[in-house]
Order: structure tokens, then sequence, then C-alpha cells
């Protein structure tokens, strides 16, 4: 029996989960949320489903089985708290936009109901479900990096918003961070330094340095003020071993062995993904299979709790950018609450 999928919020990102939850076989769509009625409509009549504009009504009377939160706010997290919240204590599994939410307390709040609940919360955290990222840690598993000692990853678009001054940082680096954990594991430190690029009010460029708990050393750059690149985004692991480098946006994969007589192998576009844009459908396709499948909470991939971790490093990197680049410990920011 196919899962009952609700989708709240219904601009950009929402109208693409509830396109992508119609076509998914183990997923029928039941209905959609937006306080802009014109929005919810219009997702309605596309879908044949109900339009709501009030989402205790829709969790009361449609009873989902997972809701999309896809709602927006201030650094694009502002407004996943009261959705999130209510879906979990309406008896849905949730899968939230990204980041979890703008505040780490609300987050720690989420990922501590759900929990409560033993309901599953996911986030979009999509940029780790392409195939090259999947066949780099293959390759990691299997030894083959040997012992790792880096971890950088760039990831820069263009976008001129000019909204709450660390924009950039919350609403676009879950997603590196949450990459960078996916290979170095747990972040014990972090330092940064942030700067405006030109006519920007918004801190909009950064460096940010982690130390993993396992020894290696990371370096994120982000940008929102390079638009135009064909590369938005590039991870390179480097050990002892070899190095793998992720680039063309998710897309590519090439191993470099180490070696007298090692040559690198480049696989150009793995596993059939062509553009990014795919990454979205795989990650919401993968959360579904996982519920179908009776997945435990602990068990769900981009999970709430990895989210929170990936939230708790950027607003470490804004604590230590705010103390002029000190050396800031994770554990300090998240207050003695992991978030597992």
């Amino acid at each position: 029996m196919a899962l009952r999928v609700a989708v709240i919020g219904l601009g950009g990102i929402g109208r693409n989960h509830a396109r992508i939850y119609s076509a998914h076989p183990k997923a029928e769509l039941v209905g959609v949320c937006d306080i802009l009625r014109d929005r919810a409509d219009t997702a309605a009549q596309t879908h044949q489903v109900p339009a709501y504009y009030e989402m205790e009504r829709m969790l009361a009377e449609l009873h989902p089985d997972v809701v999309s939160v896809a709602t927006a706010g201030v650094e694009n997290g502002g407004d996943h708290f009261a959705p999130t919240m209510a879906a979990l204590r309406a008896g849905a599994h949730v899968l939230c936009e990204k980041p979890l939410s703008n505040s780490l307390t609300e987050a720690q709040e989420m990922v501590a109901e759900a929990r409560r609940l033993d309901r599953c919360l996911a986030v979009d955290l999509n940029h780790r479900f392409s195939p090259a990222t999947e066949m780099a840690k293959q390759h990691q598993e299997a030894g083959d990096l040997g012992h790792l000692l880096f971890v950088r990853t760039y990831l820069w678009i263009g976008n001129r918003k000019e909204s709450a001054p660390y924009f950039h940082l919350r609403a676009l680096h879950s997603h590196s961070v949450d990459v960078m954990r996916y290979f170095g594991g747990e972040v014990s430190e972090v330092q940064a330094m942030f700067a405006k690029g030109p006519g920007r009010e918004i801190w909009s460029n950064a460096v940010i340095n982690l130390r993993f708990a396992g020894g290696a050393l990371g370096q994120l750059l982000g940008s929102y003020d390079m638009g135009g690149s064909h590369d938005i985004e590039q991870t390179l692991l480097a050990g002892t071993a070899g190095e793998l480098l992720i680039s063309n946006s998710t897309c590519d994969l090439t191993w470099y062995p180490h070696g007298k007589d090692a040559q690198a192998q480049h696989i150009h576009q793995a596993g059939g993904q062509k553009s990014f844009g795919e990454t979205m459908g795989r990650r919401l396709g993968r959360f579904v299979d996982q519920v179908a499948a009776g997945a435990r909470p602990t068990e769900i991939e981009g999970s709430g709790a990895e989210a929170l971790q990936a939230q708790a490093v950027v607003d470490a990197a804004i604590r230590s950018h705010e103390s002029g680049g000190a050396l800031v410990r994770l554990q300090d920011v998240l207050g003695g609450s992991a978030g597992r």
C-alpha cells in the first residue's frame, strides 16, 4: 500500500516535492497546503488533490503517513518549526526542507520531539544523494583512501538577495557541512572568517575550517557571489592511499590512487546523473523507500539529527566569526546535547 503524503508550503521547492511524490510508485499525494490560497489551489488542480489553507485542518482530515514541510521563512528555515511539530504530533513522519530551522534551539526541539514520538524526521540534504557521492563513500569504506587526512568542499552560487546578515550561511551551508560530515564524521572544532562581496550588506563569502573527531581536517569555501560558475560544487577527499574528487555539481567522480604506476579513473555523469537537479528526486525517493520498508527513525539517511549537527557547525562558524576567528568547540554550541 502506498504511503499517504501531504505537502505544506507550495513555493517552487514545495511544488517540486508534490511533483516527485506524485510520480513515486510507493507514494500517493493526498493533499497540499499553503497559507497563500492561489499556490495551494494551483498545486491542487495540477495533482487533482484537495487544497488546504490551514495545516491543522489538513492533518486532522487526511491523517497522512508522511508530510513534507517545504515552507521558507527567515534564512529559508524560519517557518519550519511549527508545521514540523504539528505534523509529528499528528502521527506523521516528516521530511523537512533545509535548514531544519534557523534557530538551533528550535532544531534541537524538533529532533527531540521526533525521538519522543518515535517518528522518522528527515531533512532535504539532497547534495549527498548522488551516485557520484555514494560511489565515493563506497571507495572510502573499502579502504581506498587509506587514512583520511583532508575534506575540502566548495559550494558557490549567485544569490543577490539581501536578507539577514547570515542568510548565506544558514540557508545554504547545511548542505555543504552535511556532505563533509558524511565523509569526515563528527566535527569537534570550527574556525571561520567571513567577508562581504562588492555592494553586499550580508556576509556573502566564507572560509570555514573544521577539525573532525577522527583526526582529519576540513575546509569549506562558500559564496553567494559566484553566479555563472559551471561547477557550483566540488568535494575533495584526500587520504594516505589516494584522493577522490566529486565534481561537476556532484555528477562526476574521479579516483586518484597513490603510487608510481597508479592511473586516475574518471567517471563522467556517474550513475547516469546528468544534472544536479536530479538529486532532489533521489533524496525524496530514498525517504519514501525507507519509510515504506519500515525503517526505524535512527536508520533514516539525512536525518533530522544529522541536520542538527550540520546546523550546529554553521552556528559555530558564526560564533567564530563574531569572535574574530576564534576556535569554537562544537560541544559548546550544542550546549551538552548532541541531538542524536
